[in-house]
């Protein structure tokens, strides 16, 4: 395949086995991590715990991603289609709230060929929020909730961190689609999302006018009740960034408090983290645990 799956549209020949192209991975799915997760918002991980499926590899360049060691390591497993849709049995019949798709942009068409058998549990797109629309739309009907990041609303940022100038215009694109894919969020009787779209947006040091930027977008964007908004303070200066001056330290109190401030002001429904939130409890280990099995 020449792959255009994702924004960056590099047309690398992607074989079974030949890892090319901006995410250097193959067109079969190379995966880290299957296991229930526990560390999500609260209507997806719920009390069983979220059937999440780790993917190596990465079409963007974030400096300070704490998965690193598969996303521009590149550690993980290259499996095929059906294993892909074995996985996902075994985390249904683990007792998952919900198959939990982490990174998965460059390998949406093979996800796509292993939903062919729905899971029989909601199906989530958790991505960075860098998606062509095209991707997007071909997805439609195989994934009842997306988590998209919102990172950036500035091209400098965007430029200097992930390595993507055109992101906070792609990303936003991104977010309306996939809010007219799912609708608005609706609920089953425990409480856990069944469809809808939670927009995620971590707190970076010194980018609070941003991380307000992006709030304003949400609010102006959607109605309230559409959407629901994820406030994360869990940033810890990682890879690339600890050299780098701005993002070599961690949130200060009062960064996390004023942003938190903002979005009740705006009334954004949704979740924040506390400033316990900055430790590697939420880094999982990357070990090919449910990969191998």
């Amino acid at each position: 395949m020449y792959c255009s799956l994702c924004p960056r549209q590099c047309k690398a020949l992607r074989t079974e086995t030949a890892a090319e192209g901006r995410c250097a991975m193959p067109a079969l799915p190379v995966v880290a991590r299957a296991a229930l997760h526990f560390w999500e918002e609260p209507p997806i991980s719920g009390k069983r715990g979220s059937g999440t499926v780790f993917f190596s590899g990465c079409p963007l360049g974030c400096v300070f991603c704490q998965n690193e060691v598969i996303s521009h390591e590149n550690f993980g497993k290259t499996i095929t289609v059906d294993q892909l849709r074995a996985i996902f049995s075994n985390l249904k019949g683990q007792g998952a709230h919900n198959i939990n798709l982490v990174n998965p942009t460059h390998f949406a068409h093979a996800i796509r060929q292993a939903l062919e058998v729905p899971p029989g549990i909601p199906v989530v797109w958790n991505t960075g929020g860098y998606e062509r629309v095209e991707t997007l739309q071909a997805m439609a009907g195989k994934v009842d909730i997306y988590l998209p990041d919102l990172k950036y609303t500035r091209t400098e940022t965007a430029a200097r961190c992930s390595d993507a100038p055109d992101y906070p215009e792609v990303a936003k694109t991104a977010i309306v689609e996939m809010v007219r894919q799912v609708g608005k969020c609706t609920f089953d009787e425990e409480g856990m999302l069944r469809r809808g779209v939670i927009i995620r947006h971590l707190i970076l040091p010194g980018r609070l006018a941003e991380a307000k930027e992006v709030m304003d977008w949400v609010a102006e964007t959607f109605q309230p009740g559409t959407v629901l908004f994820s406030l994360m303070s869990q940033y810890t200066p990682w890879g690339k960034a600890k050299e780098m001056p701005g993002l070599n330290r961690r949130l200060r109190g009062s960064e996390i408090r004023a942003a938190q401030d903002y979005m009740d002001q705006l009334g954004l429904d949704g979740f924040t983290q506390g400033e316990e939130a900055a430790r590697s409890d939420y880094i999982p280990n990357f070990d090919l645990t449910g990969v191998e099995s």
